[in-house]
């Protein structure tokens, strides 16, 4: 028993939970039956969507089967691949430069590469792959010389150098640039400022501090960002289906302007589509745990990992209360 004051103001008597040994203790892990029930819902609707599209015969799955592992998927399957690689490679080498060209003292460079910012987020990604597409039209002819002189040292047909993949590349790449930009110097204004002043104590120069001190800390800002920039592009790639950029809707497109099963073919772009950025998702996932480590947001195991892997409940953890067995009291 201990004693409290009571409302007289003198001592009364509070009862206190009974003095049981630890052995005897049982943790019962606590009931969330709203959640179970949320859970059972969206089972139900999502397994009754699949039946349906399972089911439903204007599907045509043998045409679906029938061209999933097709050549000409396949050859699409590859341009898709490398224009997200290549396109992601410039952006994040552009990227770099750009945010640090931003966070120059010098307003000029600041100045310049703010406005390269802008004008490449503020204008839609498919008039760029257009543009791109259709430079011909704005210059025949690409000729390298010297500036304000008749002087030229090579030239070429702008259709013959800028052919409907480098457009594509050149404007996913560009494009990417601004947005990678953005991010890097999100992520490079995220630390501390002291931190870049004492490597420079130490004798370290601005760019070997970027490298060493700098960016491999702002990696934990970065990298998630970065991992949804990628996504991204890799389902932007569709889009330069408008100037046959060879790609894998574009040879989807080829293929069902011929045969008009436009739904299973659909059904075979979107399947590879939702394969890649699965698969997409397991290096970002890594990344994100590789920077986040001694980070209290560091990212914890997948929910699919935490729906297949059932842990012993901790006694007075958060989800957990104890009971204590009949007949078993002090």
């Amino acid at each position: 028993m201990s004693l409290v004051p009571s409302v007289s103001g003198t001592p009364a008597a509070m009862p206190t939970a009974p003095d049981v040994p630890h052995e005897q203790l049982r943790t019962v892990p606590m009931r969330h039956r709203g959640r179970w029930a949320a859970a059972a819902v969206a089972l139900v609707a999502g397994g009754g969507t699949l039946w349906s599209l399972a089911k439903n015969p204007n599907l045509d799955w043998p045409t679906v089967g029938a061209y999933l592992f097709h050549e000409t998927v396949f050859s699409g399957l590859v341009t898709t691949l490398w224009l997200t690689a290549a396109a992601m490679a410039i952006g994040l080498a552009g990227g770099t430069v750009v945010a640090v060209l931003r966070l120059s003292a010098n307003p000029v460079l600041s100045t310049l590469a703010g406005l390269f910012v802008w004008f490449f987020r503020s204008t839609p990604i498919l008039v760029q792959i257009i543009f791109w597409g259709f430079l011909g039209a704005l210059y025949p002819n690409l000729m390298l010389g010297i500036p304000f002189t008749d002087i030229t040292f090579y030239s070429a047909s702008t259709s013959a150098v800028i052919t409907p993949t480098v457009a594509a590349l050149l404007a996913l790449g560009l494009n990417e640039v601004a947005y990678a930009a953005e991010i890097i110097r999100g992520g490079i204004q995220s630390i501390d400022p002291g931190q870049a002043e004492a490597a420079h104590s130490l004798g370290m120069k601005p760019g070997l501090t970027l490298r060493r001190v700098v960016l491999p800390q702002a990696m934990r800002v970065i990298v998630p960002p970065m991992g949804n920039e990628t996504v991204t592009m890799l389902k932007t790639t569709a889009l330069v289906s408008v100037i046959a950029g060879h790609d894998l809707m574009s040879n989807i497109q080829d293929v069902y302007a011929q045969n008009y099963k436009v739904i299973p073919l659909l059904v075979v772009a979107a399947l590879w589509y939702l394969l890649l950025v699965s698969l997409l998702s397991v290096p970002q996932g890594w990344l994100e745990r590789r920077y986040g480590r001694g980070s209290a947001s560091a990212a914890g195991p997948s929910a699919l990992r935490r729906l297949l892997t059932v842990r012993a409940a901790r006694p007075g953890g958060p989800r957990t209360h104890t009971r204590i067995r009949k007949g078993n009291k002090a």
